[in-house]
């Protein structure tokens, strides 16, 4: 896992482009232009400050060395100590458990470096591959929120996962 750099917009537009990453978040495959304002966004300097703040880190594929997805960290409540994740992969990447991996090392930055007290997840309920992914990170599902959101003109279920900093020690074995 690293910061993400200018020089990444190749890979980035590679995997925001594709239709089935785009399928289940709330735009369509992005553009060249949609993906440099992104990156731009996404490389100012994380704060943790404000809610809305967000740290984005690329997740290498180990031999290439090539950008296999990113993970973000976004500060939803400073006073409440929540945080939400986010991943988006390619799909050449998926099963060979780099999101798990790179989406443990944002968890465990949220709870013991940032000392945020619960992170969430959402997902479409139709995208079953971040649904096992908040599985195995230990997230336990809150919420089936049915057909609650439009989303590209179809009515689509949000799925809602969390896990306390209390349940991450415990299950990472990280005293505290």
């Amino acid at each position: 896992m690293r910061q993400l750099r200018e020089a990444d917009l190749e890979q980035l537009l590679a995997i925001q482009s594709r239709p089935e990453v785009a399928r289940f978040m709330y735009w369509p495959p992005r553009t060249r232009t949609e993906v440099e304002h992104w990156l731009r966004a996404a490389l100012r300097p994380a704060r943790f400050e404000a809610e809305g703040d967000a740290l984005v880190v690329a997740a290498e594929e180990r031999t290439s060395v090539r950008i296999a997805g990113t993970v973000t960290l976004f500060l939803r409540s400073r006073a409440d100590q929540q945080g939400e994740i986010g991943f988006m992969f390619h799909p050449d990447f998926q099963g060979q458990g780099l999101a798990t991996e790179a989406t443990r090392v944002i968890l465990n930055l949220g709870f013991e470096a940032l000392g945020l007290h619960r992170i969430f997840g959402r997902c479409d309920g139709r995208n079953l591959a971040s649904s096992r992914l908040m599985d195995r990170l230990g997230m336990r599902q809150e919420a089936k929120l049915i057909e609650n959101e439009m989303v590209k003109g179809e009515w689509a279920d949000e799925w809602i996962y969390a896990i306390l900093s209390s349940e991450w020690r415990a299950a990472s074995g990280v005293g505290g």
